[in-house]
């Protein structure tokens, strides 16, 4: 129950990924509990994220399978694709997850407030009706939105948040950026039949992946037609007479486009949520500063997931709520481990990674072992595609246990979670090397790396 003078236990501004689990856990430990969202249940993960781009992965996934066909057999027709027919069927599976995260809620006994919520102080929340409640404690769990530069006509230009809501598929596009967002839609436009280009302020794509496992990435792109411009920064954004975007840029002629995506980095969601009133320090990008335990600088808020920028992935918001929520109300005082958190790019072909990059493990261990595995699937054999996969080992040169793992191929992701255990498990590239091939698999080449 909550103490007599606050009106909850516990008050999450942000039902996504971190605050629902959180919520969740705090109502089944025994706290009254509200979480106020100001869009929808479920966050950028379920909403406008990693669940519809999926699908839409999937959905790209199809054009050079469509193709493949033939090699083997099939006789494909002349396909044409449905922008909209994908799309709408993308967004009735968003709302079928948004009413479940809703019906968790509910079930649970949490109480949803469907507005926006900013802090007042310590204790104070204020709602976007102008009512005021209080509570115990206060989880700031807003998420990150898309960061867009501030050059003119930048208002032209759209986000991933409105890419699933556009009304066709850009004939020509211009995505800003070279992480994982951009790579990702890079991909999805180029199948569905977009002249995609990529335009980025450095010759880096995917900062922080093995170089070259992004090296890779950047050559099958190119081959497939995406276009890559380095050392480009925007210098302005205009709107021509037949629609169409003219976008100037340093180091480069100027580009006439359909449709500019910026996908340049995700920036905390503190902005106006009253924060300074209660104390709460935040760091030069704005995210929430907190300590091990997901406390801020005043003592009765706490913050998890992408607003306090640690790492940016839905699996670590969830676990960071869990901890919160254990350590906090159910007695079981828990702490996430950053340590070899895997993550994927789902690009054509996508990518996985897990540990140290071979640069980082030479930094930090001097000399290593490095083995790889660069090999063409037997399914683009067959089907006369010539894309190659790459595999990497990263071992500490003296113990032989297995410091980073790095993939880029087919079915990457799906292979590399299994792979991970091990990594996390600490174990070594002899466990590798004894246990016996699945084959004819691509994942076997993880156990017969040279």
């Amino acid at each position: 129950m909550a103490e007599a003078k606050y009106d909850y236990d516990l008050f999450v501004i942000g039902a996504g990924s971190g605050g629902t689990r959180a919520s969740r856990v705090a109502a089944a430990h025994g706290a009254k509990v509200a979480v106020a969202e100001e869009y929808r249940i479920g966050g950028t993960c379920v909403i406008r994220g990693c669940v519809p781009k999926k699908l839409l992965i999937y959905g790209a996934h199809f054009a050079e399978d469509l193709a493949d066909a033939r090699r083997f057999g099939w006789k494909v027709p002349e396909c044409e694709f449905d922008w909209q027919v994908l799309t709408k069927n993308v967004f009735e599976e968003v709302d079928r997850i948004n009413a479940a995260y809703s019906g968790t809620l509910t079930n649970h006994g949490v109480d949803i407030i469907l507005d926006r919520a900013t802090i007042t102080g310590p204790h104070g929340i204020k709602l976007g009706d102008g009512r005021e409640v209080t509570a115990k404690t206060i989880l700031v769990a807003t998420g990150a939105t898309p960061s867009v530069p501030k050059c003119p006509g930048h208002e032209l230009g759209i986000t991933s948040n409105e890419a699933f809501h556009l009304e066709a598929v850009p004939k020509r596009i211009l995505i800003a950026g070279a992480g994982y967002i951009a790579n990702e839609f890079a991909g999805i436009f180029h199948q569905f039949g977009a002249h995609v280009t990529l335009i980025n302020r450095t010759d880096v794509i995917l900062r922080g992946y093995d170089e070259s496992v992004r090296d890779r990435l950047l050559q099958i792109s190119m081959m497939k037609g995406i276009d890559f411009r380095f050392h480009a920064d925007f210098q302005g954004i205009e709107k021509m007479e037949d629609g169409s975007l003219k976008v100037t840029m340093s180091g480069h002629e100027p580009m006439i486009v359909d449709c500019v995506m910026f996908a340049t980095g995700r920036d905390p969601n503190t902005d106006g949520l009253g924060l300074e009133k209660a104390g709460v320090e935040l760091d030069a990008k704005g995210a929430i500063k907190v300590d091990d335990d997901n406390r801020s600088t005043c003592n009765s808020i706490y913050a998890v997931g992408d607003v306090t920028n640690r790492i940016q992935l839905t699996p670590i918001a969830i676990r960071e709520g869990q901890a919160f929520a254990d350590t906090l109300f159910g007695n079981k005082p828990s702490r996430v481990d950053y340590a070899n958190v895997p993550s994927a790019v789902f690009s054509h072909p996508p990518i996985a990674s897990v540990g140290l990059t071979e640069g980082q493990a030479k930094t930090k261990f001097g000399s290593v072992k490095v083995y790889t595995s660069d090999f063409r699937p037997m399914k683009n054999v067959l089907a006369g595609r010539n894309e190659r996969s790459l595999y990497k080992m990263v071992c500490d040169s003296e113990t032989d246990k297995i410091l980073g793992l790095h993939m880029i191929g087919p079915d990457a992701p799906e292979i590399l979670q299994a792979a991970a255990i091990a990594v996390k498990a600490g174990l070594t590239k002899a466990a590798f090397d004894d246990t016996v091939a699945l084959h004819p698999t691509m994942a076997e080449e993880l156990v017969l790396l040279r």
